[in-house]
């Protein structure tokens, strides 16, 4: 090949082979752009108080919040749905020694024992929008044990009815492992002592809490908060990075103090961990929160115990994927799993922060930063489209068609790569900035 030639073809190919590189730059140079449209924090705040003194105004007019037995319909006796509430321990212990005087008389009178057993199927688990959350319809089964099939199932039934009496005659608290170790030959897997667990619940028309058998700590939660746990108080702006935990027994927490402008919770730990490292609660005053994934019992109580006490906005922080709308949707409207007790579980009225679907491309992530959906995971966000807490908002239906349309998802870290801090530096205030939340 002629000079001239080789020439010629550098010149032609040279622009095609540099071009790939404006767009990773494109990228970059867009992101650090956004930094310059934030204004100063005085103004952030200033709308970030306008926003916390509307939620306290319609915190006190929201019929969602009040006490559950004020506005659920099963507060009147006829009906068609379930709901317990928190009692102290001499009310269950006198509702199981009742329980089990009835299945005495039931046995000497030669007709055996049975329990009424509420249903828990998924068919009984139905979302109501007025008040905005599942619920279980009010639906009984009999567990004789007079019937093979439901033989081992009564036992432990009785069984764990025993061990909960005697946690509440000593006036202590055991976690769920604690009481699977108890009999683990008859139990045979945590699980089933687990479910069993959930229909004494509903036996007795009480918390699980109420049982004085809870999960293990689990939950963090750090920034502008001070409260007491069981008399000792707890400044959350001294947790470090790692936060506070969340009292399994949400029961001890009292004298709860804030000075904060909303709650922001988080879906993962490594979020919550740089928002806590960058204490982005003192740049703008807020209380973080996570469960570290999908939310246990003690998390959602105390979510809602902030919401309802401090009256503050709460804006979520979730990965863009249908499982992190999933997690989001059980703080909002409660788990099928444990829709007896949605009326005490569930924080409504939280707001989709991000990571949204739709940001993926109004911020440029790059694309070796968004993964593929899997077939699995555009099955989960279909089955979600078809959920009706999801059709009764829009925004969320459009984010989802969005996420299937492009098949792509992505983590919250995925922002990590125009920087570590770009999180907290950049989008979560702009974010806050535009008021830009579903």
């Amino acid at each position: 090949m002629s000079e001239k030639k080789r020439r010629a073809r550098a010149a032609a190919t040279g622009p095609a082979s540099s071009s790939k590189k404006p767009r990773v730059s494109s990228a970059a140079s867009y992101a650090e752009s956004l930094r310059s449209k934030l204004r100063p924090d005085t103004s952030i705040l200033t709308s970030l108080r306008a926003l916390a003194s509307a939620a306290a105004s319609s915190s006190k007019s929201k019929a969602a919040l009040k006490d559950p037995a004020d506005q659920d319909p099963s507060a009147d006796p006829a009906s068609s749905y379930i709901v317990v509430a928190d009692q102290d321990s001499t009310s269950v212990t006198s509702r199981i020694n009742r329980l089990v005087l009835s299945a005495a008389r039931s046995i000497l009178s030669g007709r055996g024992f049975s329990f009424a057993v509420p249903s828990r199927a998924a068919s009984n688990q139905v979302y109501l929008p007025d008040l905005d959350r599942i619920v279980l319809v009010r639906r009984e089964s009999a567990r004789p044990f007079a019937n093979v099939a439901t033989a081992r199932k009564a036992t432990v039934t009785a069984r764990v009815l025993s061990l909960v009496h005697a946690v509440l005659r000593r006036g202590i608290h055991v976690t769920k492992r604690d009481l699977f170790y108890t009999d683990v030959k008859l139990f045979g897997d945590q699980s089933q002592s687990d479910a069993v667990l959930d229909d004494v619940s509903c036996m007795l028309g009480c918390t699980r809490s109420s049982l004085h058998v809870v999960a293990s700590e689990k939950g963090v939660v750090v920034g502008r908060l001070i409260f007491f746990d069981d008399g000792d108080r707890i400044d959350c702006t001294r947790m470090g990075v790692g936060g506070k935990a969340i009292p399994p027994n949400i029961d001890r927490v009292s004298g709860i103090e804030s000075d904060a402008l909303f709650i922001l919770l988080v879906e993962k730990d490594a979020a919550f961990m740089r928002l806590a490292e960058d204490r982005f609660y003192n740049r703008f005053p807020c209380i973080i929160l996570t469960a570290k994934g999908q939310p246990d019992v003690a998390t959602r109580l105390f979510l809602r115990r902030l919401k309802v006490e401090l009256k503050l906005p709460v804006l979520a922080l979730v990965d863009s994927d249908p499982y992190g709308l999933k997690i989001l949707s059980v703080y909002m409207c409660g788990s099928k799993n444990m829709s007896y007790d949605s009326a005490n579980l569930t924080t409504p009225d939280i707001k989709w922060l991000g990571v949204r679907p739709s940001d993926l491309d109004k911020y440029r992530v790059p694309e070796q930063c968004r993964l593929p959906m899997t077939d699995h995971d555009i099955k989960v966000g279909k089955e979600l489209l078809e959920e009706d807490f999801v059709k009764q908002n829009e925004g969320w239906v459009k984010e989802l068609e969005t996420m299937l349309r492009t098949r792509q998802k992505a983590e919250i870290q995925a922002l990590s790569s125009f920087g570590f801090q770009y999180l907290t530096e950049v989008y979560l205030p702009l974010k806050l900035q535009q008021q830009d939340w579903i």
